[in-house]
């Protein structure tokens, strides 16, 4: 098990801003057989649609969408309903001690979610997080290896009052749910070099305790590697969870939240989540505004049917030079 947290100090010693001003570089959606490519001008998007009874909706064609970047038509110059296109996945565990009750029960549906949804050419990784993040298992196919990572993870309750936090951020009390930073390493460190869909799945009760970075900046590291992230919000009660924060970080990435009440929900969302990983539609365009300016640019992605229901991501961070 290898502890990334002083590789998350070098990050911030280095200078944060430097790592998070890199330009984005969105990769051209594939057809089968094809290899990727990446370009500094095409924006790559994966979007799911579901109806009112929010059934996924699987039988649209290129016409039937449209895209709007901050608030301009945008013509779609790719589309594809390629189920195929390889995922790469990082599986994120809360480790932290709100979580102690409900670790069995997030291993068994983690492993049993990482076996259905990976297919030939897949990769995933695992990591936990609470006072620290940790890599329990690098990018692998080996669903073995995979499964003895998820259940090596381990509850972290620290002892006499907690921990104080090292490293070149201001010295603060540390109570255990580093969920920003695993965030954040998850998507600068691994997946950034990583090509086509990319995804990080995360059970938590999104409450964060001593990270080094705020939520902006994690929601900002996703949105540069373009990287999609559904969270499933399991909270103990005497706990609490936080679903603002679970929504905000999904909703800005293009991920689902679902809420989590018991071993069976639990389940059942890891469920909901492998369908939607695997029934993507792919859709590209050239941006109108070619300004290389390195600024946010919102997207919007709708269909002709307003009773259907996009999930896409929000944005891309425009290219700079």
């Amino acid at each position: 098990m290898a502890s990334v947290k002083n590789l998350l100090s070098r990050c911030l010693a280095w200078g944060l801003v430097v790592v998070l001003a890199a330009p984005a570089q969105p990769q051209e959606p594939i057809g089968q057989g094809q290899v990727i490519r990446k370009s500094v001008d095409l924006v790559n998007l994966f979007a799911t649609v579901r109806d009112n009874h929010k059934k996924i909706v699987n039988d649209l064609k290129q016409e039937d969408f449209k895209i709007l970047e901050d608030s301009q038509d945008q013509k779609i110059a790719f589309f594809s309903k390629e189920v195929t296109l390889p995922i790469t996945l990082a599986l994120l565990l809360d480790t932290s001690g709100s979580e102690q009750y409900m670790l069995g029960a997030i291993q068994e549906a983690g492993g049993r979610f990482l076996d259905r949804v990976l297919r030939k050419g897949d990769e995933a990784l695992v990591m936990s997080f609470d006072s620290d993040v940790d890599l329990l298992s690098d990018f692998t196919d080996d669903r073995g290896q995979l499964e003895r990572a998820i259940r090596h993870a381990r509850i972290n309750i620290p002892s006499g009052g907690g921990m104080i936090n090292p490293g070149p951020v201001p010295t603060r009390q540390v109570t255990g749910t580093a969920l920003y930073d695993a965030i954040y390493l998850a998507c600068n460190e691994k997946l950034n070099t990583e090509a086509g869909r990319k995804a990080i799945v995360i059970v938590t009760d999104a409450q964060d305790e001593g990270s080094k970075v705020r939520l902006e900046e994690a929601v900002e590291a996703a949105q540069r590697t373009d990287t999609v992230i559904h969270i499933l919000l399991l909270a103990d009660p005497r706990f609490g969870g936080n679903s603002g924060v679970a929504h905000k970080i999904t909703d800005e990435t293009g991920g689902r939240m679902i809420s989590v009440s018991s071993e069976k929900k639990l389940l059942e969302a890891f469920d909901e989540i492998s369908q939607e990983l695997r029934s993507q539609y792919t859709l590209g365009y050239y941006p109108s505004n070619n300004a290389k300016d390195g600024k946010f640019r919102k997207i919007k992605v709708e269909v002709a049917n307003h009773d259907l229901k996009v999930l896409a991501r929000k944005g891309y961070y425009a290219p700079k030079g």
